[in-house]
């Protein structure tokens, strides 16, 4: 239990993460735009503590344009080298070159399956193979099962909030108002 003396899922005292986890961890994102960006923070994540992205999150947003897809699939060899020297983000080329490489996926996207749809058609799906194996397939890069399992968990598609955590009703009441249902 937490010094507040709230049960959530993880512990911890910083209260950035304690923020991250009462008011955007498992709330239903349904906009391609915040769905790209979760995919893309939990790909960088990949490795590190999520802490460090989440401290990182607003020079993450400044260095990929806020995340709107249109503008990161313009991106360039030159913004790849761009972002290789910004010490507020995480300089993988690797990860930032999957970061452009998906918003180009994103994009093309919109022609079938757009995002959003791809993603909630995982609704409760307890395992991001699936979903990983179409984005791969749809040209998504650094999108394995773990990964893509945790931006579904972050994104509502999964609640994963602990049966104990004073969030988790609230969250499946989120998730159950978008899709038009009620408890």
């Amino acid at each position: 239990m937490a010094t507040d003396g709230l049960v959530r899922c993880w512990e911890t005292s910083d209260p950035a993460y304690n923020a991250y986890h009462d008011e955007e961890w498992g709330r239903p994102v349904r906009d391609e735009r915040g769905l790209y960006e979760r995919l893309c923070l939990e790909g960088f994540q990949s490795g590190l503590s999520w802490l460090t992205i989440l401290r990182k999150r607003e020079a993450f947003r400044a260095a990929f344009a806020g995340f709107v897809p249109d503008r990161v699939a313009g991106f360039g060899e030159r913004d790849v080298e761009r972002l290789l020297q910004d010490a507020g983000i995480v300089r993988h080329r690797g990860k930032i070159e999957a970061a452009i490489a998906n918003a180009r996926a994103t994009v093309a996207l919109r022609e079938a399956t757009p995002l959003p749809e791809l993603f909630w058609s995982h609704l409760d799906v307890f395992d991001g193979a699936p979903l990983a194996k179409e984005l791969r397939k749809a040209g998504f890069r650094f999108v394995g099962p773990t990964t893509v399992f945790a931006a579904m968990q972050a994104c509502g598609i999964v609640n994963d909030h602990r049966p104990d955590c004073w969030v988790r009703e609230a969250v499946e009441a989120d998730r159950l108002s978008v899709l038009g249902h009620s408890l």
